[in-house]
């Protein structure tokens, strides 16, 4: 059996090891996969495993080895899964592993507008401290979150994270669940939009969800709330955000997920104010990248006694 792993380096960039695969088979990795070169470079492969590399019909016509995919990632919208389930192949993702590193990241990204810590770090540097005439100062102004309102748009396991986070900080939590499940701090999407002084989205990217952000739903936001997307770039219209930014219905957006990614030149939100873009890094952590490769691994070696498991197709 080959097992060909075509974008190594989004999960291993040279810190962890893909060795423990070679317990069952012939391993080739490459770091880096443009899609022109996937069909060349699994056409004699019966496993894949991938990051952000789309499987399409053309390639699994051009591959009829392949009975094995492996997602590195717990999204699989790179993968065509009418044609994956017409070619009999098995598909599995890596559920729940990022939890804690994107709820962290979550924070991370409203502390920075809470706090202001990078802007007055470098002030600091700059020598504003030392001139300063008394013995503080404070470049822009900052807010407690204790008291503030939370919205939670989803509700799995990062969405139920950062409500924890954001009680142990004293905020108020509503939750838009994307399907109802009954608790008690339970509201509309119209409700959430309404009293959120945060909103952050934890919601897959599907038909109903993209662009669930635009210029009515964020009409309907409190003028000055920030907004956080730490799940997918496409939830929001970003030239529409952009607009909200400029016009100053929105204090604050930050992301670490783009519609086109990697990030483009054209991209609306490059120059928009108050706009703070993180590189697709909240699942990234060593401990959370082992993790992701470990459970890969389970995953192939569920796979090939017989077993599935986080079966996707």
């Amino acid at each position: 059996m080959k097992l060909t792993i075509l974008d190594g380096m989004a999960v291993n960039p040279g810190d962890l090891s893909w060795d423990i695969f070679k317990k069952y088979t012939d391993v080739t990795v490459y770091q880096t996969t443009e899609q022109n070169q996937v069909i060349e470079r699994i056409a004699d492969s019966e496993a894949v495993i991938l990051n952000k590399i789309r499987i399409t019909e053309d390639v699994l016509s051009a591959c009829p080895k392949l009975k094995y995919i492996g997602v590195m990632a717990t999204g699989y919208n790179v993968i065509d899964v009418a044609a994956v389930k017409k070619a009999g192949i098995t598909v599995c993702n890596i559920p729940a592993y990022s939890t804690e590193a994107v709820a962290q990241h979550v924070f991370a990204l409203l502390l920075h507008f809470s706090n202001h810590v990078a802007l007055h770090n470098q002030s600091v540097h700059n020598g504003a401290w030392i001139s300063a005439s008394i013995f503080c100062y404070w470049e822009k102004p900052l807010f407690e979150l204790a008291g503030k309102t939370l919205g939670i748009l989803g509700y799995g396991n990062i969405g139920k994270k950062v409500e924890q986070i954001a009680s142990a900080f004293g905020m108020n939590v509503l939750i838009c669940p994307h399907r109802p499940n009954g608790s008690p701090n339970c509201v509309s999407f119209d409700e959430l939009l309404q009293k959120a002084d945060v909103l952050s989205l934890h919601v897959p990217l599907t038909d109903e969800t993209k662009e669930i952000i635009n210029r009515t739903t964020l009409e309907k936001m409190k003028k000055g709330a920030y907004l956080i997307n730490t799940a997918r770039g496409a939830l929001v219209n970003e030239a529409e955000l952009a607009s909200a930014l400029f016009d100053g219905k929105l204090a604050g957006y930050a992301a670490d997920v783009l519609c086109e990614e990697p990030m483009q030149e054209a991209t609306p939100l490059k120059d928009a104010p108050n706009c703070v873009l993180t590189p697709h890094i909240a699942w990234a952590p060593l401990e959370t990248r082992r993790r992701c490769l470990e459970i890969g691994f389970r995953n192939f070696e569920a796979w090939l006694n017989g077993s599935v498991q986080n079966l996707i197709y």
